[in-house]
């Protein structure tokens, strides 16, 4: 297993749509290692495949309760809303108060091919419908309004423009 370098804000990978996992191979599984590995060097709580430059339909999350992975994972239901604070590895440093659904329904497949449906609710629903948002090129930022999102790209913009001087 190795790390792999998490990708930042403004790499274009991160708006991209995903392509769906047609075939569970050695490489899916370990790429499904792979991002178990830097989700957990990184301190994470879920990490989707394009944040480590893969444009494919896997996430990883650990929100306590030991390791989950899906391939191809998709919301089939959703009920209530709650607004939260989230942060996400590819935006460093950066907090902000995301509406999402209370209770979720997931489907999809387990690194061994078989079916998954998973009810979520609290923690774990927030972090599936986030790493679930990026493998549609969804980031945090993109919830807000517009003025707080220009707002914070300009911010992020001026660091790093800083950090490469």
């Amino acid at each position: 297993m190795s790390v792999i370098e998490v990708v930042r804000f403004p790499n274009q990978i991160l708006r991209q749509q995903c392509e769906p996992v047609t075939n569970i191979t050695d490489e899916v599984i370990s790429l499904v290692d792979n991002m178990a590995e830097t989700m957990y060097a990184y301190k994470g709580v879920g990490l989707a495949a394009p944040q480590i430059g893969v444009t494919q339909n896997v996430i990883v999350l650990d929100i306590g309760q030991g390791l989950v992975s899906l391939i191809n994972p998709e919301i089939s239901a959703s009920e209530g809303t709650k607004a939260n604070e989230e942060g996400c590895l590819c935006l460093p440093d950066l907090s902000v108060t995301v509406e999402r659904s209370e209770r979720i329904q997931i489907k999809g497949i387990d690194r061994k091919g078989n079916p998954v449906t998973i009810e979520a609710d609290g923690l774990l629903a927030r972090a599936l419908q986030h790493e679930i948002d990026h493998l549609h090129g969804t980031l945090i930022i993109d919830k807000l309004s517009k003025l707080k999102r220009d707002l914070i790209i300009k911010r992020l913009r001026k660091q790093q423009l800083k950090a490469q001087k």
